[in-house]
């Protein structure tokens, strides 16, 4: 039986995603609700939820009239790019075993386009955070984040950095990271970077250039990554919407 919890829905989820990633369900069917809730002995109305999730991230379909069934293209999709998760699970999700080098921590003054998007003067303090994070030990993400030093607490140390920025950003920090506006940015590498994801300079890659904003829409944090696409893919689900005729 699950115990409750604050979020017995998300429970319920993740229960149901690990049973659907192990192939415990007979030719991919999914039970009805009703024997899902005697099993789990939670509500309907959780299963309902849970269920409602995992359609939403392409984990299940359902068919009218004949029921809800594992949709094994969806199964492909290891990360949903509107979520906010860390590097590590993306790569764990992948297969690989995760690991974390700092490569950089200074301070340094804002400058002007940082200041812009960050919303403080250009001569404000910024720390400077540049993360390399490994797939069984073979570098795959690089990662850039700038945040105020005026929103900091109490002291850190590189050692922190260890953790999901935002995770940071929550424990040291006075503002609780919400959400990123992200842009999708193709990028050329330069020598130094190919050098430290050890791949060939001139090699195109994918590149998220976010801003991060606190529950109030506050900027405050400015972040820059680069993957390999032929360690990590970022899949997405795009669907079509309904036409209704006149």
């Amino acid at each position: 039986m699950l115990q409750r919890t604050p979020s017995l829905t998300e429970q319920t989820k993740s229960y149901l995603k690990e049973r659907i990633l192990n192939d415990e369900f007979a030719d991919g069917r999914i039970p009805s609700e009703t024997e899902l809730a005697d099993e789990l002995q939670v509500s309907r109305t959780t299963i309902r939820d849970a269920l409602s999730r995992l359609e939403n991230e392409g984990a299940i379909y359902r068919k009218q009239g004949a029921g809800t069934f594992v949709n094994k293209p969806g199964l492909q999709i290891k990360s949903r790019l509107e979520e906010i998760w860390s590097y590590e699970d993306v790569i764990r999700a992948h297969g690989y075993a995760p690991s974390t080098q700092i490569l950089d921590l200074h301070t340094e003054s804002a400058g002007e386009d940082v200041a812009e998007n960050l919303e403080i003067a250009p001569d404000d303090e910024v720390l400077v955070v540049k993360k390399l994070f490994l797939a069984d030990g073979q570098p795959v993400i690089y990662a850039q984040n700038r945040i105020a030093t005026a929103l900091f607490t109490k002291p850190y140390t590189a050692q922190d950095f260890r953790t999901p920025v935002y995770q940071f950003l929550e424990e040291n920090g006075r503002n609780r990271l919400a959400y990123y506006l992200s842009e999708i940015v193709p990028i050329i590498t330069g020598t130094d970077l190919a050098q430290t994801l050890h791949i060939q300079p001139n090699t195109a890659l994918l590149s998220f250039s976010e801003i991060g904003y606190d529950a109030d829409n506050n900027p405050i944090i400015k972040s820059t990554s680069c993957f390999r696409d032929d360690l990590i893919r970022l899949r997405l689900i795009r669907r079509g919407q309904s036409l209704t005729r006149a």
